[in-house]
């Protein structure tokens, strides 16, 4: 559902106009019926598999209500709505570990808004990792990629202050970001043998350790093991010319050491577009790469290219996750 006086509800209802004639899975929204009430025709379901039957001609809706419906005023957020897009998350989560739905794709979120009213995860990403975690005993490390213009751009480092990434940006981080992200290239995008670099942190990625070390003493002996191990991972490379490397062919997917590095060249060719899915977790997850448009969202004026390309992708991950596994 995402926050219901975001452009969540104008998108889902775009997307699905658009995705009844183009889309080989139909998808089902969790939300209260009447956010969508005279927009679209709408059809209550009971289970997720009541979706295929209707789908055609209405937007299928899984009901759960607003806890306070009558002031939800769109374009204007409310901590109050957030008890109801968190369950709705909840809710995505266990229909996929319990094979009812083959994909969750979120739709925007303020973060500030649900920690208004106690959440207490960073966002999507660590709370769908901890409710999958939860549900299947295992420790799960979820990794942000970004999707869009021909990039694959994984992050070592997320919502993370500048002052603060060497805290976060250690061997274990990088090791880990990397293994997630080439088993993932395989199993969720099929690509036998993936080529993945590493940016650098500073300028130059260093130029020798003469504009900063991290890559001499952190990134490049990581890359070293990770290379013996079987993952074709680079040593670290410039951050100004990899993308442009990684666009050429030269590798499959770029791990981008700070969250802005990442997600600059995927916004810049593709604002509309891009998509945010998370790797590592047990299920398929995927997001539009922009935020609530609360602005958007008072004037009518959002656009659904994102969730049509995040819906677009999540069927791309469950073909090649079903052809793995056949």
């Amino acid at each position: 559902m995402g926050d219901p006086a975001g452009c969540g509800p104008q998108i889902t209802v775009q997307a699905w106009e658009q995705w009844r004639d183009i889309g080989e899975r139909p998808f089902f929204v969790i939300a209260d019926p009447a956010i969508y009430a005279g927009s679209v025709p709408t059809a209550e379901i009971e289970t997720p598999y009541d979706a295929h039957s209707v789908f055609g001609s209405a937007l299928p809706v899984l009901p759960i209500q607003l806890a306070s419906q009558s002031e939800l005023k769109v374009g204007v957020p409310s901590s109050d709505h957030a008890p109801t897009t968190i369950e709705s998350i909840s809710q995505a989560t266990r229909a996929c570990l319990t094979g009812e739905a083959a994909a969750i794709v979120t739709n925007p979120i303020a973060k500030s808004v649900l920690y208004e009213a106690g959440f207490e995860f960073p966002g999507h990403t660590e709370f769908i990792a901890s409710l999958c975690s939860e549900a299947t005993g295992d420790d799960i490390s979820p990794v942000m990629m970004l999707v869009g213009g021909g990039l694959k751009v994984a992050l070592a480092t997320i919502h993370v202050p500048l002052m603060r990434v060497l805290d976060h940006l250690t061997p274990d981080t990088l090791s880990e970001v990397a293994t997630i992200t080439h088993a993932a290239l395989k199993r969720d995008f099929g690509i036998a043998e993936p080529r993945i670099a590493f940016t650098g942190l500073n300028p130059h990625a260093g130029e020798d350790g003469t504009i900063g070390t991290e890559e001499r003493d952190l990134i490049n002996p990581i890359a070293e093991s990770l290379r013996q191990t079987g993952i074709n991972v680079s040593d670290a490379r410039s951050a100004d010319t990899v993308f442009h490397e990684a666009l050429n062919g030269a590798f499959d997917a770029v791990i981008a050491m700070t969250h802005d590095q990442g997600l600059i060249p995927v916004k810049t060719l593709d604002m509309w577009g891009g998509v945010n899915t998370t790797l590592g977790l047990p299920i398929v997850r995927t997001s539009p790469d922009h935020g609530t448009a609360y602005d958007a969202a008072a004037a009518g004026t959002c656009r659904p290219d994102s969730l049509i390309a995040a819906l677009t992708l999540a069927e791309e991950m469950c073909r090649n996750r079903d052809a793995n596994r056949g």
